[in-house]
């Protein structure tokens, strides 16, 4: 019988390395940014641009990519290790097609952005680094599977080292191809995207070496008696994916939307948004990377036919992540203006990033609440329904709140920025509420189905 202090320390074995993963995930867009700006102010604004619009292309990969992890710790834990490399060529044969798929929409790239007002060297220094990223998505695709394979089999600490490869490889590649060094032109936020691409080809090399040489996963095969497409494996692992890409991806879009709706309240005001809105998403990565352990959890839990024990992972899971989001809630509160200065040194960004870190704080609970249990409902392979209330939460109760209070008066004064953070408080919350009742809900189903069954 599993107890929580077991669980806890496997749930904890299992997150930490993803933290750091996650973490150093962000600290390469951090280093894009700085250095690009370093470079001017035209390549900066390139890559901010670039980024905006590749990151939810990437993400939607991503999110596919993760319908590995609960497949591959169901078939793990239920001893039915030989058909684990099935399942993830089957990914495979899925994903990567679709990453071709985007890679071809570089032919439409300059076409799309001549339809946007922009100044012509800003215009070109962003067609060319999309594309840069667009050509390297079969390489993040293929990482991502590589990823999400070894996690899904509990072996995190590799994802972590292999992130710090790429910001290894990110930050070197950046200085000499934004600043031209060793002989080669300076190519700016040009650069940055090829440096980009660079590190996506050096964490799937990586990856797949690891994968092809380590014990611990050369007993899987996956190299080994290549299987043939399956179309109902192909189509099962699609349903299972299409509600997490789609989920992430409207969450990303979700912020980008939030900020383009602020642009006409002027720059302070944006800026603001911005700092408090990257430091959220620093937080964030303690729930996030909770999650993707509860997902492992669950998975394996099931497979063992361990009903019980699933729920014990998740529940361990939302007391660790609620106790971790309690603590970042205080930092948030107490260290606010340092945190803000940090960011600028304008007075008036500092003053409403401030009053904006408040609220901030208030919506860690319940962000860490919604991304467990959305972690748990993977594990359970209950996706569908997690995408349509997090769609629902996100879009028409946060956004639709945040519009209404900060740019409307029908309830009280225009809040600005505020009033899109409070709706981000109110989605979040809603999230967190539904897809709590959702996981309570999917227990008690799969209890109900163990006692029939041993009945």
């Amino acid at each position: 019988m599993p107890t929580v202090k077991h669980e806890m320390s496997r749930l904890i074995s299992l997150t930490w390395p993803l933290l750091v993963a996650q973490v150093t995930q962000t600290l390469m867009g951090v280093s894009d940014t700085i250095m690009a700006g370093r470079f001017s102010a035209v390549d900066m604004a390139a890559v901010a641009i670039g980024f905006s619009i590749t990151i939810p292309i990437l993400c939607f990969v991503q999110g596919l990519a993760m319908a590995i992890p609960p497949i591959v710790s169901k078939l793990q834990g239920a001893d039915k290790s030989h058909q684990i490399a099935n399942a993830t060529q089957q990914a495979f044969y899925l994903i990567l097609p679709i990453s071709f798929v985007i890679m071809a929409m570089n032919f439409f790239v300059e076409y799309w952005f001549s339809l946007i007002d922009m100044e012509s060297e800003l215009r070109r220094i962003t067609v060319e680094y999309v594309q840069y990223i667009l050509y390297a998505t079969p390489a993040f695709a293929a990482y991502q599977i590589l990823r999400n394979y070894c996690e899904g089999l509990s072996n995190t600490k590799p994802t972590m080292v292999i992130m710090v490869v790429g910001l290894m490889v990110n930050i070197p590649a950046n200085y000499i191809l934004i600043y031209g060094k060793l002989g080669l032109p300076a190519l700016g936020g040009v650069g940055c995207g090829i440096a980009t691409a660079l590190v996506y080809l050096a964490m799937l090399v990586t990856t797949a070496i690891y994968v092809g040489l380590s014990k611990r996963m050369q007993v899987f095969n996956l190299y080994q008696n290549l299987v043939q497409p399956h179309w109902l494996q192909i189509k099962a692992t699609f349903w299972l994916g299409i509600p997490i890409a789609l989920t992430i991806l409207f969450e990303v879009t979700l912020f980008g939307v939030v900020a383009l709706l602020l642009s006409p309240l002027g720059p302070l005001t944006v800026a603001s948004h911005q700092i408090t809105l990257n430091f959220s998403a620093l937080m964030f990565m303690f729930p996030l990377s909770i999650g993707m352990a509860t997902t492992i959890r669950v998975g394996y839990c099931l497979g063992k036919e361990d009903i019980k024990g699933a729920a014990l992972a998740a529940k361990t899971a939302i007391f660790l992540g609620l106790a971790i989001a309690m603590f970042t809630a205080l930092i948030t509160v107490l260290a606010r203006e340092q945190i803000a200065l940090l960011y600028s040194s304008d007075s008036q960004v500092i003053e409403l990033a401030v009053s904006l870190m408040f609220l901030a704080a208030m919506f860690q609970l319940s962000d860490a609440v919604q991304a467990i249990s959305a972690g748990a409902l993977r594990g359970y392979k209950d996706t569908r329904a997690m995408f349509i209330i997090t769609f629902f939460a996100y879009w028409a109760i946060g956004l639709s709140t945040g519009v209404i209070l900060a740019l409307t008066d029908w309830l009280m004064p225009a809040l600005g920025a505020k009033g899109f953070w409070i709706g981000f408080i109110c989605g979040l919350t809603s999230a967190a509420i539904m897809l709590g009742l959702r996981l309570k809900h999917i227990q008690k189903k799969c209890l109900f189905s163990q006692a029939r069954h041993d009945a």
